[in-house]
């Protein structure tokens, strides 16, 4: 791993259908902030976040796309290079949930890497309208191979609840996991390469590193 005064720096994705809270989660734990008027996320966006991990400090790459189905083309390249994914839904959603599938097939077709971290998070856990229960949730996770130590986690971005520990429990597992740091990993750290300028211009947000 790169072990130098940049530390270690972990590429990560949110998936999921349009308005489970994607972007709150980012927000959430990059900034620390919540918006309940968020606007929808128009093809990606992008924040990086530093954390201290076991010991060692790591550098979150962490790209949010847009739920809708329109903008679904344009997910394939973000994923090139992740070596973790959080899977979100709304556990006042139902629909949200079922569509976990789609979700699932896609990241068959367009992961590059079949070590990859997946970890999957019911969102919004403060509302009193819940439509998935936990353990529907738990039982989704343990089918799909997607339950060990950590990686089904309820969260709720306007209360913050779990939001801190869903990424710190993924950002261990993947430093847990052998051969997902490749060697030029070990040797540069992952490349955080901008999109394209036009990408940039219409589809992209960043904030500094916090």
């Amino acid at each position: 791993m790169n072990m130098d005064g940049n530390g270690i720096t972990v590429k990560l994705i949110l998936i999921g259908d349009s308005a489970v809270g994607k972007s709150s989660l980012l927000l959430r734990f990059a900034e620390g902030s919540f918006e309940p008027n968020l606007k929808p996320t128009i093809c990606v966006d992008f924040k990086v976040k530093k954390m201290v991990v076991n010991g060692h400090t790591v550098q979150l790459a962490i790209w949010d796309t847009a739920g809708q189905e329109r903008f679904r083309t344009l997910n394939p390249s973000y994923y090139r290079g992740t070596q973790g994914i959080v899977l979100v839904y709304d556990v006042t959603r139902k629909d949200t949930f079922t569509g976990l599938e789609s979700w699932l097939k896609e990241l068959e077709i367009y992961t590059t890497n079949s070590n990859t971290v997946k970890m999957l998070v019911g969102n919004k856990t403060d509302k009193p309208d819940r439509e998935v229960e936990r353990k529907e949730g738990l039982q989704f996770a343990k089918k799909r191979s997607l339950l060990f130590i950590g990686m089904y986690i309820e969260t709720s971005a306007k209360t913050q609840d779990g939001v801190q520990h869903a990424f710190e429990e993924l950002v261990i597992k993947i430093l847990q996991t052998p051969n997902l740091l490749d060697k030029s990993t070990e040797k540069k750290g992952v490349q955080l390469k901008e999109p394209p300028q036009q990408e940039k211009s219409t589809c992209t947000a960043y904030c500094p590193l916090s």
